[in-house]
């Protein structure tokens, strides 16, 4: 006799979407190198262990030893001199990127910055500045986004490089849908991920604010905004050149953004979720000087326990360094925006004082 579908008394399959079983199988992730040592000694050891691993995840990040630099245009003004330069190297995309130097006369021996940009059509543009340029202005009123600008007015050397796929190193309306998620698709298919790619080039930014006379080499920071925060971290915990770093709205855990809601492609990383979440790669900072900004009506860093989460997991590690006075937040009154209330007054204490 032929089975009735439909048939009264039969319940109907309970149907799982892909997003279901993802966000299932997101949420119960095992993190299986979580840092869970008290004592000098084991906080060595788990981030030379966790930095191995991440290196292997995010794979070759290492900048050019050498490079040519192409001079496109300057342009004195009142407080500072801004250069626009391309950086080149054989076998890598072009870098391009701002150079901003204080007026007043100081020749050597300054330290500097690294101010990265977040998402968006203008790139590194806004955080140097550049009200001039059409549609700008309102980018940088919204986000308070020329934080490299405000770093020159302070006496830092500031470059700012235009990350992929943004500002000058994207045709957006090539696309047909979102650049994040289609770059990280073209770049898997050849073994690299965008984070490789764009760690690489702030490591470069680097070595070029080393390679200025003006530049102190030993007083380098890094400072960004929203996807330039998630970078800020990650390149600050590859890269041990940078002292200090100011990361802004980014205190969100790789798990929470994946399981919870929409995660960006250049965010991602592979099997990370494995070993751990971006509250380890925060955590390799350590035990260098950091501040976490955060708005209380930022609508991108939700509560809920994560980002009491991803505090706890930063304050285990300072405190197992007895560095846990290196370790800042800026709560602020304000929504997903650059503030630099701690920033700064950190910088100067880092990078200007003996």
């Amino acid at each position: 006799m032929g089975v009735v579908l439909g048939q009264t008394g039969l319940e109907a399959p309970v149907k799982q979407t892909i997003d279901d079983s993802l966000r299932q199988q997101i949420a119960e992730s095992k993190l299986c190198m979580l840092f869970d040592g008290t004592t000098l000694t084991e906080a060595e050891q788990w981030h030379d262990e966790f930095s191995r691993k991440l290196r292997e995840l995010v794979g070759a990040t290492s900048p050019p030893k050498q490079w040519k630099t192409v001079m496109v245009g300057g342009k004195r003004l009142e407080d500072h001199t801004r250069y626009e330069i391309i950086l080149q190297a054989k076998g890598m995309p072009d870098l391009p990127l701002y150079l901003l130097i204080p007026a007043d006369g100081v020749s050597r021996g300054r330290p500097a910055v690294v101010a990265i940009h977040g998402h968006g059509d203008f790139g590194h543009h806004a955080v140097a500045g550049r009200r001039d340029l059409s549609g700008i202005t309102a980018d940088i009123e919204r986000a308070n986004y020329d934080y490299g600008l405000q770093f020159v007015r302070r006496g830092y050397v500031v470059v700012c490089p235009c990350l992929i796929p943004f500002g000058d190193r994207v045709e957006k309306d090539k696309y047909g849908s979102d650049p994040c998620a289609v770059t990280f698709v073209r770049m898997m298919a050849v073994g690299r991920v965008p984070m490789a790619e764009n760690v690489r080039d702030i490591r470069w930014a680097v070595s070029f604010l080393q390679s200025r006379s003006e530049v102190n080499p030993d007083k380098i920071g890094c400072a960004g905004l929203s996807y330039g925060g998630r970078m800020t971290m990650v390149a600050t915990a590859m890269e041990p050149r940078i002292k200090v770093a100011a990361i802004s709205g980014a205190l969100n855990l790789l798990q929470e953004r994946a399981s919870l809601r929409y995660s960006c492609g250049l965010q991602i990383i592979p099997n990370l979720l494995k070993y751990g979440d971006y509250s380890e790669i925060g955590s390799l900072i350590a035990p260098r000087p950091v501040v976490w900004e955060m708005g209380d009506k930022d609508a991108l860093i939700v509560g809920d326990g994560w980002d009491d989460k991803f505090k706890q997991r930063l304050e285990k590690i300072y405190t197992a360094y007895d560095r846990r006075d290196h370790l800042h937040y800026d709560h602020f009154d304000g929504g997903h925006r650059w503030n630099g209330g701690v920033a700064f007054p950190l910088f100067d204490k880092v990078l200007k004082e003996e």
